[in-house]
């Protein structure tokens, strides 16, 4: 269903003593949405989950999700919340079959049911090869995995994940993404990441806090655009030619710098940044083309969340 809101969040603050570690955050969350949800250290994010997840009680506003709230039905709401902290502590003599199988029945799913999904889970994050090891003996990776598991058990219809692919090498990154991706559109999915790749390949949205408050909710693509490097185009040239490729390039009225990209093998990489409002990669391939270079390459940036996330956080 479209336009189903499983999850808002109204004024949330949470104080401790004389620090306010979340000021006030409101947003909505729809069915189908994964929510990329960013920010530097110390800015709120654990905390704002923790909220969330009914782990840490507000000290004004509430978060409502799928139609409970949190400050008044906690227990309803971790009914329908998946959630992987942050670290995700486990316990550690317990192995992952056992540990499923003790949240599975804590949570009412049982007998065949509950171990076929067990198995089915196990099986989706890779587990069998340490599924009856002590956790406590298991790589960060694994533990990760682990906790992940026990999160979507139950598929529930909102998952809040910190740092989900945490510890995790390239391509089992891949792979939770690709599941994550798999079955966002029946749910919300909440991902605080550090990773801004991960926002790239699998948010929908993603929202940026700084101090406990938002500063940006937008669709990744379109926080990218607010990048210096958004239109941005980079042109690979031998490195003899550098110089006068740059030359060429900073007299387009579509150009407003040009920086160095990095030098290897002989090539030099040059982008053209645009000026204000321009597209310049038509005149930069009018110029290249006359030009007696030797070109490798040339692309467009979309812009780097990167340079925007630092924008906004710290006015980088």
């Amino acid at each position: 269903m479209s336009n189903e809101t499983l999850l808002e969040l109204r004024g949330l603050v949470k104080r401790f003593g004389p620090i306010t570690a979340v000021d006030g955050i409101s947003f909505t969350v729809d069915r189908g949405e994964v929510l990329g949800f960013l920010g530097p250290n110390g800015a709120g994010k654990s905390t704002t989950m923790k909220m969330i997840t009914g782990f840490l009680a507000p000290s004004a506003g509430t978060a409502i999700v799928s139609g409970y709230d949190v400050t008044t039905s906690a227990l309803e709401v971790q009914r329908r919340i998946g959630y992987l902290p942050e670290g995700a502590p486990l316990y550690g003599e317990m192995t992952p079959a056992g540990l499923l199988s003790f949240v599975a029945a804590v949570r009412g799913l049982g007998g065949r049911e509950g171990r076929a999904r067990i198995g089915e889970v196990a099986e989706r994050l890779q587990l069998s090869s340490v599924f009856h090891r002590p956790i406590e003996t298991l790589s960060k990776g694994f533990k990760r995995r682990v906790g992940l598991a026990q999160a979507i058990l139950l598929d529930p219809e909102v998952l809040v994940l910190d740092e989900p692919t945490d510890g995790l090498d390239p391509n089992q990154k891949h792979e939770v993404r690709d599941l994550l991706s798999g079955m966002a559109a029946g749910k919300v999915i909440v991902i605080s990441t550090h990773i801004l790749e991960e926002v790239e390949s699998i948010c929908s949205r993603a929202i940026v806090i700084g101090n406990g408050r938002v500063l940006a909710d937008e669709a990744p693509l379109t926080l990218q655009a607010k990048s210096r490097y958004h239109n941005a185009v980079a042109v690979t040239v031998d490195s003899e030619s550098a110089a006068a490729v740059r030359g060429l390039l900073i007299d387009l009225g579509e150009v407003a710098a040009v920086e160095d990209r990095g030098v290897a093998n002989g090539k030099t990489q040059i982008l053209a940044l645009p000026s204000e409002g321009a597209d310049p990669l038509p005149a930069v391939r009018g110029v290249i083309e006359r030009a007696p270079f030797a070109v490798d390459e040339i692309y467009q940036e979309h812009g780097r969340l990167d340079d925007v996330f630092r924008q906004l956080t710290i006015g980088g």
